[in-house]
């Protein structure tokens, strides 16, 4: 059951939210991050881990092809396991970009110490987290990491229900599923 109490007033949004490589890498800040999720009142709709080739990086990295950063970026997201989820809840992106903190590392561990990247953030790179920055980078950034997931689907005939708060979190699949109407 989500900790906020009976019904949520406006419609979920859906956000993509990436745990890193250099997270991942550590069991103990990957579970501390998955717990902070679950602490922020967020809705795991889909959770993944999965592993970059390099040619996945380069495509989902595509629009920064041209900046100074892109191979080092490519590089490291392709090095190694990371996690994926569809976080739902009321603002979703504004929500997890909050606690993401900002993306260079430098200005997290001043300006927000206690968001995500200032916490556990190492470089501008191994920044920790990914998530989507609007609306339509979300969609695109879910149909990339979860291709069969369909979102107006879900809006239409899930949404509704997961905003009743007839949920609970799954610990085996480490996601909130509806709860079994008696």
């Amino acid at each position: 059951m989500l900790p906020t109490a009976g019904r949520l007033s406006k419609v979920l949004q859906l956000t993509l939210a990436v745990i890193k490589p250099d997270a991942v890498a550590h069991p103990v800040m990957m579970e501390a991050l998955h717990q902070k999720i679950l602490d922020n009142n967020f809705v795991i709709v889909r959770c993944k881990d999965l592993t970059w080739r390099r040619q996945d990086s380069e495509q989902f990295y595509a629009e920064h092809s041209e900046r100074f950063f892109y191979q080092r970026l490519v590089e490291f997201m392709s090095s190694g396991p990371m996690r994926a989820y569809i976080l739902a809840r009321e603002d979703a992106i504004l929500h997890w970009r909050e606690l993401m903190g900002p993306t260079k590392v430098f200005r997290a561990k001043y300006t927000s110490p206690a968001s995500l990247r200032g916490q556990f953030g190492l470089t501008d790179t191994r920044n920790t987290t990914h998530g989507s920055d609007s609306v339509e980078s979300a969609q695109r950034e879910i149909s990339f990491f979860f291709p069969d997931f369909c979102m107006k689907e879900w809006m239409e005939r899930k949404e509704p229900l997961f905003r009743s708060g007839q949920i609970h979190f799954d610990h085996q699949k480490l996601i909130h599923t509806l709860t079994a109407q008696s």
